[in-house]
C-alpha cells in the first residue's frame, strides 16, 4: 500500500506568508531582462496546486507572518470552544431528557 506524502509546507508556521512574498520576486532570463516568477512556477516549486495558492492567497494575502500565527492560534482556541459548547449541548440535553422522562 502507497502511502501519500505529507505536504512540504504543512507544518510549517508562516509557509504561505513566504510563498505570498515569493510570488513578487523579479526573476533575470538568460535575456537579462526582469520577468515576474509565474504562478504556475512557484507552485510547481514549492509542491502545491494553484489552487491551493489562490486559496491561501485570499486567506493570508496581506498577512506578515506574526498575523498569520495569531489567526492560526485564534483558530485553534475557536476549534477548542466549538467542542466544549458541543459536549455541554449534549449533556444539557440528556439531562433534559431525564427530568422529563421522555426516555
Amino acid at each position: 500500500m502507497l502511502r501519500r506524502q505529507p505536504h512540504p509546507l504543512r507544518n510549517t508556521r508562516e509557509p504561505v506568508c513566504s510563498l505570498m512574498m515569493g510570488s513578487m520576486e523579479t526573476r533575470y532570463e538568460t535575456s537579462g531582462l526582469p520577468r515576474l516568477c509565474l504562478t504556475a512556477e512557484l507552485c510547481r516549486q514549492h509542491g502545491i496546486s494553484e489552487q491551493t495558492y489562490y486559496r491561501w492567497k485570499a486567506k493570508y494575502g496581506g498577512m506578515d507572518s506574526g498575523e498569520a500565527k495569531r489567526l492560526k492560534q485564534l483558530e485553534d482556541e475557536n476549534r477548542k470552544l466549538k467542542h466544549v459548547v458541543a459536549d455541554l449541548t449534549l449533556d444539557n440535553r440528556a439531562l433534559k431528557d431525564v427530568l422529563s422522562k421522555n426516555w
